[in-house]
Formats: C-alpha cells, structure tokens, sequence
C-alpha cells in the first residue's frame, strides 16, 4: 500500500456519494508498499479502505482481481470485499484514477515474524489455494517466469549500482531458472505476494489475507515459494527452517504438495527471490520524486535467492 495520487476532501465526499456507505468523517493516506494509492477511509458506517490504481496495475484486470476476491470471500476466506456502488459497480473514477472501496479488516500485520505465525500462514495459503479452485476465469501470472527477463533488462545497465557485480549474477542465476522452470505441477489461482503486511493477525489467529492485485492463474506450488521467502528468514538473512516446517505442515495438513511439487521446491523458491528481487531493484531506481512510499531494499532478496541456490533438494527446506 502507498499514496501516489492525492485526494481532496471534496473529492472523496463526492465519490462517496456514488456509494451507500453513509457519509465521510476522515481518511488518510497508508504509506506502505510500493504500487497503489491507498486510503484508510471512515464514514458514519464504519472504516473502509480507497485504493486507486496505478503503475503496474492493468484497469482492464481490475474485475478480474475484485471478482476473485468476491469469490474467496463468499467460500470462506476472509479477505476484503469490494463494495458496490448504488449502481452495483465496484469501480468508479476518482482524481485521474479507476478506484475501489473494500471493506476494513481488524488487526495487524507481524512486524517480526515468529514460528507461531507460520502455521496459520501456511494453513491459510492452502485454503485460499482450494477456494479459489472454483473461480471460473484465468488470469497469467504477468510476473511469472515470462516477465522476468525483460524486469532485469530494464535494470541491468545500473544494477551495479546497488551492489557491485549484481548485474552478472542476476543474468547467470536467471539463465539457470529458466533453464530449470517446471513445467505441468498443479496449478489454479494464487496470491503470489503473500508477504507478512497482507496478512493480519488478531488475538494469535489470521483475521485476513489482503492485497489480491498480484494474484494469477499458476503453479500453486510457486505460492508456496514466494511464503518461503518472505516469512522463513531471519533479519541476519539466515533461513529458519522451523518456521518452513511449520509452514509446510500447516498446509499440507489442508492440501497435500504432491513429489513433483517438493522435488521443485528449491528452484520454485530461486524464481520466488529473484521475481521480488527484480522488482525491488526496478523500483529502488525508479521511484517517483514525492511519492509518499518507501521502496524496499533489493539487496535483502540477493542473500535470499543464494541461499536458494545452493539447496539441493526439497531437505533444506525441512521435508
């Protein structure tokens, strides 16, 4: 979540009025994350969350996203759920900008991650990953393998800029992916970008999954990965096995990965580090002057897919 584009007080009162969600006592702007503007929102209803969509974010994607959030929410996953308008929308203009309202979920998200928070995290992963399963349309994952190369040419000319010789390791670690994707695991939709600030914790329970913009049709162990990365290590960069068993357990305990899905683990998780890692570094030199957003470090994920890179089997992994 970030603020890109500014909304006036008169703004958001006559957006609100396309809804029936009472009228506006505050909002303010969320400064995390790196691709939409994002409001907390309170009306005499209740608190609310405004996103406006920017960046990499495509307008004609936008029913898809908010259709399978619909759809998880209605099957048991607590996730937001887009508000519709008095016209039954669920997207409407706003400042330069297509934009939504959902509803506030209670909680927050782990500042520092412990094992506790791993095995709701993985047992969550795998509902999301069963409930999404009836959710007719497809959406290919834009960030997925394919869209790797052309992140890292886009960047490569000032890469060594954020660390010497990252340039050269980038393009050989990518060749060696690619060379090495799985082809036919199991596949439906996924969150891909499951990290610790889109899930909320209340009283030691998940209280909701948030932030479906990143969400696509494919490899459902690839899901798995990206938690790997983002909940499994240590500030020092050094993985915690315990919190990937417990992660691992908890899933599997509600879908079972099959031996091709485990066998994949540890080039699923090098394609997991360096899509994040690619990203960061392209937003890291990119970021717009003013923009109320704090990029994220890309060096961070250099140290994670390394360590990728030397796991031999799914055993680093604690299986």
């Amino acid at each position: 979540m970030a603020v890109y584009t500014e909304v006036t007080d008169e703004a958001c009162e006559a957006f609100l009025r396309l809804y029936d969600i009472g009228q506006l006592i505050a909002f303010r702007g969320i400064a995390e994350g790196v691709e939409n503007s994002n409001y907390a929102l309170k009306t005499t209803q209740g608190d609310f969350i405004l996103t406006l969509y920017e960046q990499r974010v495509d307008p004609a994607e936008l029913p898809w996203f908010l259709g399978l959030m619909e759809h998880l929410a209605a099957h048991g996953l607590t996730c937001p759920l887009p508000v519709r308008g008095r016209d039954g929308a669920n997207l409407n203009p706003l400042a330069g900008r297509i934009a939504a309202i959902t509803t506030f979920l209670p909680g927050v998200w782990p500042r520092r991650v412990v094992v506790a928070h791993c095995a709701p995290l993985g047992a969550a992963l795998a509902k999301l990953h069963l409930a999404g399963a009836g959710f007719a349309p497809t959406r290919p994952n834009a960030l997925g393998p394919a869209g790797w190369p052309p992140l890292l040419e886009k960047c490569l000319a000032r890469a060594d800029e954020i660390q010497p010789g990252l340039g050269a390791e980038l393009s050989e670690a990518l060749t060696t992916i690619l060379a090495a994707w799985p082809a036919n695991l199991p596949a439906g939709h996924i969150h891909a970008d499951l990290f610790p600030d889109n899930v909320f914790f209340l009283n030691g329970k998940i209280s909701g999954l948030i932030d479906f913009y990143f969400a696509a049709t494919d490899l459902l162990a690839y899901d798995v990965a990206v938690c790997l990365n983002a909940w499994c290590f240590e500030r020092d960069f050094s993985f915690n096995i315990t919190k990937s068993q417990a992660l691992l357990r908890a899933y599997e305990n509600i879908r079972p990965l099959t031996p091709d899905e485990k066998a994949a683990l540890p080039i699923l998780a090098q394609g997991a580090a360096i899509r994040f890692l690619l990203t960061r570094l392209y937003d890291w030199l990119n970021t717009r002057e003013g923009a109320l957003v704090t990029p994220k470090n890309p060096v961070d994920y250099v140290r994670r897919l390394r360590f990728h890179r030397q796991a031999a089997s799914e055993s680093a992994y604690g299986i």
